[in-house]
C-alpha cells in the first residue's frame, strides 16, 4: 500500500561510548529515568505524527530490543498494512551484509522503501531523548519544496565538535555544513532527523554500495549540498538529547529529576511518551526507606535512602544504605550498608555488604570494575 511518508530507525550502532551498559544490548534499549527505554521517545513521536510504517535498522545486540518493541502494540504501531518491520543484517552473496555507516544502513534496505512506493523517507536515530512532532517538519519541509530537510537544535559551543553543524539563512536554507568541527560557525547542530524526498535519497545512494564506510553527515549531506539540491533545516526549540555518551546519559536522567515538566512526562495531553508494560508490582517503600525527588520503578523494594537519583525497574536496595545523585539501572541489588554517589550501576549488578564509591565524575559500576572504582569498608 502507498505511503506519502514512511519512516526507518537506526540502531545498529554498538554504542562503545556508553562502555559496559551496552556491552550487550542495543543502545536504544538503555534503560532511562526508571520507566523507560531509549527507543520509547521515537515510537511515541511516529505514532502521534501517524506514521505507521516504520522499518527499524538493527545489528548490534538486537534480542532485547526486538523482544521489547515486539509487534509494536504499546506505541499504537501495530497496523494490518504496514506497522515495524524489523531490518536485520543477512547473507547475500555467501557474505553477511554489516552496515560501513547510517547511510549504507539505509541503502541496504531500500527494497523496504520501494516496498511501500513512498514519496517521503524520515530517517531517524533510536536514541535520542525528545519530543518532536514529525507532522510540523513535514509542513516545513513541503512549504520549501525542500530536496532534504534536516532536523537541528542549538547547543553550547563545547559540545558542537559532537555533531554535524548547519549554517543556514533567514528561510532558513542550508548554507553551509560542517561535521564534527572544532571550531564551528554555527551552533546550529543536526539531530540527525532527515527528510528525504524519496527520488533524491535514491539517488543520493547510488553507488555507495562498495565504499568502506558511508554516513549522511560525513558523506551524504556535503554530496547534496555540492551538487545544489534544496537542503533546510527544521529548527527545534524544545529539549533534546543525543544520549551517546556516559555523562550525557547521566545528566538526562538528572534533568528529569531536576524539572517537575521534564518533557511534560506527567501530563496526558499532547505528545506523551509510551512504553511497555512490564506487568510488575508496584514499588515498596518498607519501614527504614526514605526517598527524595527520586522515581522508583515498578517491582523495586527499597529499605534504604534514595536521594536525587532514578531507580529502574525490579531495583532492592536494603537498609543502611545511602543513595544520591545516582542512575541505577534494572535488577540491581543493594545490599546493607552501601554508600553511592555520582554514579551509574549496570543493570543486574550486586553491590556487596559495606560498599563506598563517593565519585568526583561519573562512574558506571559494572561487575567487571566493582572492586577497581570503589571499595569495601572494613
Amino acid at each position: 500500500m502507498k505511503r506519502s511518508l514512511i519512516a526507518m530507525i537506526l540502531v545498529g550502532g554498538k554504542g562503545s561510548r556508553l562502555n559496559e551498559i551496552t556491552k550487550d544490548t542495543a543502545k536504544p534499549a538503555v534503560s532511562f529515568g526508571g520507566k523507560y527505554r531509549l527507543i520509547d521517545f521515537t515510537l511515541s513521536n511516529l505514532a502521534h505524527a501517524n506514521i505507521d510504517v516504520v522499518g527499524l535498522i538493527t545489528q548490534y545486540e538486537p534480542y532485547e530490543l526486538m523482544n521489547y518493541i515486539g509487534n509494536g502494540g504499546s506505541w499504537d504501531l501495530d497496523t494490518i498494512d504496514g506497522g515495524i518491520s524489523f531490518l536485520t543484517p543477512y547473507a547475500k552473496s555467501g557474505e553477511v551484509q554489516w552496515q560501513k555507516g547510517t547511510a549504507h544502513a539505509i541503502y541496504q534496505y531500500y527494497s523496504f522503501v520501494k516496498q511501500y512506493q513512498a514519496d517521503h523517507v524520515l530517517i531517524l536515530a533510536g536514541d535520542h531523548i525528545y519530543k518532536m512532532d514529525y507532522q510540523k517538519m513535514f509542513d516545513h519541509h513541503h512549504l520549501h519544496n525542500a530536496d532534504l530537510t534536516i532536523a537541528s537544535v542549538d547547543v553550547p559551543i563545547e559540545e558542537a565538535n559532537r555533531f554535524g553543524m548547519i549554517q543556514y539563512d533567514l528561510e532558513t536554507r542550508m548554507t553551509g555544513f560542517e561535521e564534527k568541527p572544532q571550531k564551528p560557525k554555527s551552533l546550529h547542530a543536526s539531530m540527525g532527523i532527515y527528510l528525504f524526498k524519496t527520488d533524491v535519497l535514491e539517488i543520493l545512494l547510488q553507488g555507495i554500495g562498495q565504499e568502506e564506510s558511508i554516513d549522511f553527515g560525513k558523506n551524504v549531506i556535503p554530496k547534496a549540498f555540492k551538487e545544489g539540491y534544496r537542503i533546510f533545516s527544521y529548527p527545534f526549540e524544545g529539549y533534546w538529547k543525543d544520549v551517546g555518551t556516559i555523562d550525557s546519559l547521566y545528566q538526562a536522567n538528572m534533568d528529569m529529576l531536576d524539572d517537575p515538566n521534564f518533557l511534560t512526562l506527567n501530563v496526558s495531553k499532547g505528545i506523551q511518551v509510551y512504553s511497555k508494560s512490564m506487568n510488575l508490582p508496584p514499588h515498596i517503600v518498607l519501614e527504614d526507606g526514605i526517598i527524595k525527588k527520586s522515581v522508583i520503578a515498578d517491582g523495586s523494594i527499597i529499605d534504604g535512602t534514595i536521594i536525587h537519583s532514578t531507580v529502574g525497574y525490579q531495583v532492592v536496595v536494603m537498609k543502611n544504605s545511602y543513595i544520591e545523585d545516582c542512575v541505577l539501572l534494572p535488577q540491581v541489588f543493594i545490599s546493607e550498608n552501601v554508600r553511592l554517589k555520582n554514579v551509574i550501576v549496570n543493570k543486574g549488578v550486586i553491590i556487596p555488604e559495606n560498599y563506598t564509591l563517593i565519585a568526583d565524575q561519573i562512574t558506571v559500576i559494572d561487575s567487571s570494575n566493582l572492586m577497581e572504582v570503589g571499595g569495601i569498608d572494613e
